[in-house]
């Protein structure tokens, strides 16, 4: 009976989330406030990944942001590729390549670009690249028993060093601007009112696979390994099983996840830049989590959503205290609820609910066995 009751919990968890994503935004608000929504939504698939990662891997990772930004940078890169034509770029010094490589005199298409010129490709490096850079990285860490803070620091220079690196080669990634002006997908008008509502839905789609995709493997004999590893490690490493690839694992599928965000952030606002692959981008999607509940895949969009919504708000009306307040609601929500807002609705409304319901008949007793 407890088990069923924390189905129908979840399931009315997904219900409302659905309802509120798929009906009521896009009837009650614009098509530019929708697509606000639409670029939390792409922070949600690594706040998502964080609740895999961190929550049920007990591995804290401060360099989500890599993994987001690279994704986002493969699909700008097709994107831009697609918009330097020979015919848009006839003014150049190179027509053909990029604006930002003709501005820093590169007369041809580096050879690592060229691949980018096909969707296809580029709808596979969005997972590839960054789950790849995510194996070497937790390959070489994890093999060493690398963990707890000491992980969390070296994914945040990690970030730190990407970052650096995309602002120095300027004329291969478009410097400290980004790669922008990105304008079509196979010809389709990505800046319309109409594509945006579009790739608003497909986002919703695919954030809701990548939670089905997640609660099947909470599910799973994997799920529950990922929960006595994180609780004790020795102890899982002691009955034969290769604790340092679980973490791989849920590395590369929380990298994975990231980036497809990415590239619906890139498709949804058109540029995509360095600003969002650094550390203070990756510690502000931790906090995505923290606040939504780091154990519950609903709660992080939740708490995505609130972040997000509350930092627009916050810097639209108070645009010289927006800091602060941002500051004081991170520190607020997480004193007063550590378990974020999946651990207030536990808390307070499914105890509740529990206590309205009749209790349930005791078994009856078995009989004693009857003697000779």
């Amino acid at each position: 009976m407890q088990r069923l009751r924390g189905i129908g919990g979840a399931w009315a968890g997904y219900a409302l989330l659905a309802l509120v994503l798929v009906v009521i935004m896009p009837l009650a608000l614009d098509v530019f406030r929708l697509n606000l929504i639409g670029k939390y939504l792409s922070y949600a698939f690594v706040a998502v990944g964080l609740v895999m990662l961190w929550g049920y891997g007990g591995v804290l990772s401060l360099g989500q942001g890599v993994f987001f930004g690279l994704g986002g940078y493969v699909m700008a890169m097709f994107l831009k590729l697609e918009a330097s034509d020979v015919k848009s770029t006839a003014i150049q010094s190179t027509p053909g390549i990029p604006d930002f490589m003709d501005w820093n005199q590169l007369t041809a298409l580096p050879w690592w670009w060229e691949p980018f010129r096909h969707l296809p490709v580029a709808l596979i490096g969005v997972v590839v690249v960054p789950a790849l850079l995510a194996f070497v990285i937790s390959v070489a860490m994890f093999r060493r028993r690398v963990g707890g803070v000491y992980f969390a620091i070296i994914t945040q220079a990690v970030a730190l060093i990407l970052s650096v690196l995309i602002i120095g080669q300027q004329g291969y990634t478009g410097g400290v601007n980004g790669i922008t002006d990105l304008k079509t997908l196979l010809g389709w008008d990505i800046r319309t009112d109409s594509a945006r509502l579009i790739l608003y839905f497909v986002t919703v789609a695919l954030l809701f696979g990548a939670i089905a995709l997640c609660r099947w493997i909470q599910k799973s004999k994997l799920g529950v390994l990922l929960l006595a590893m994180r609780d004790k490690e020795d102890r899982v490493r002691f009955s034969g099983y290769d604790v340092s690839m679980f973490k791989v694992f849920v590395f590369c599928l929380a990298a994975a996840l990231a980036a497809i965000g990415g590239a619906m952030f890139t498709l949804q606002v058109g540029f995509m830049s360095p600003s969002f692959v650094g550390i203070v981008p990756s510690i502000e999607m931790v906090i995505f989590a923290a606040v939504g509940g780091r154990m519950s895949l609903v709660g992080a969009v939740w708490g995505t959503l609130l972040v997000n919504a509350g930092k627009t708000y916050f810097s639209e009306s108070f645009p010289d205290l927006w800091l602060f307040l941002m500051a004081a609601l991170f520190i607020g929500v997480v004193v007063a609820f550590p378990d974020g807002l999946a651990g207030l609705y536990t808390k307070y409304v499914s105890r509740r609910r529990r206590a309205a319901e009749p209790p349930t008949p005791p078994k009856p007793e078995a009989l004693p066995a009857k003697t000779a």
